[in-house]
């Protein structure tokens, strides 16, 4: 499978040569940066640490609001150190809190990111690397999002919907494994309703419960919350 030649910049998408790194992932435990530290893995790389950010809203401008108690279970799944900080999710001001957190973790190299598309982030987030002395990965980078998907299909991961904020999405996707039949229905309602299926745009938000990393399947109990018509997302009871 071969990513869609991208626009961006030939740095955004890592070393070019056979160089194995020491690497931190910034880390939410959804879809994308689940899996492009599976193929950071797959290339070589060693991770380190896993990164994560903790916004006091589900609306930051730069990152996914993950579940601590999930983070910490994903974190001891893969047998790699939870690093984390919180933010106010205030723009701009989340760069602080990234450089901070980066420079909890003295022992990297670089950082893995799980982006797709979004130029407002991978700029920000490479602009921090630069400053530290980071190299900087986006192995989904230019991925189309059927691609994404297909590549979460084929190497075994599942995948849950954790929020949903769109037109065309209702309560009964939270919580939903995401196959491939799934799938199918997923891409007709992005037909119709006009949005990403790779939730580049915030019309919803994941959590992977298994990936080939993964020593034990993680299992969760919820209840599902809603804020007016649109916009659903898991209440998190417990997790094992």
């Amino acid at each position: 499978m071969k990513p869609r030649k991208s626009s961006q910049s030939p740095d955004f998408l890592g070393p070019k040569n056979n160089k194995f790194l020491r690497l931190g992932v910034l880390f939410s435990g959804g879809k994308d940066s689940c899996l492009a530290l599976h193929k950071t893995i797959k290339q070589g790389h060693e991770i380190c640490v896993l990164l994560s950010i903790l916004p006091e809203n589900f609306d930051s401008y730069m990152f996914h609001k993950p579940y601590l108690n999930l983070l910490k279970k994903q974190a001891e799944e893969l047998g790699i150190k939870l690093i984390t900080v919180k933010s106010r999710g205030v723009k701009e001001e989340e760069l602080d809190d990234l450089k901070e957190l980066l420079k909890k973790s003295d022992e990297i190299e670089g950082i893995a990111v799980g982006g797709i598309a979004s130029n407002y982030q991978g700029e920000r987030v490479k602009k921090i690397c630069d400053d530290l002395g980071l190299k900087f990965i986006a192995p989904l980078l230019g991925y189309k999002p059927e691609d994404v998907w297909k590549e979460l299909f084929e190497e075994g991961f599942e995948v849950i919907l954790t929020k949903t904020a769109c037109d065309g999405f209702g309560r009964e996707w939270i919580g939903k494994i995401i196959d491939e039949k799934e799938f199918l229905k997923l891409k007709k309602l992005s037909e119709r309703y006009k949005f990403r299926l790779d939730f580049e745009g915030g019309e919803a938000e994941s959590a992977v419960l298994y990936m080939p990393e993964f020593r034990e399947r993680i299992e969760i109990d919820f209840e599902i919350a809603s804020e007016g018509r649109y916009r659903h997302f898991i209440r998190l009871i417990n997790v094992k």
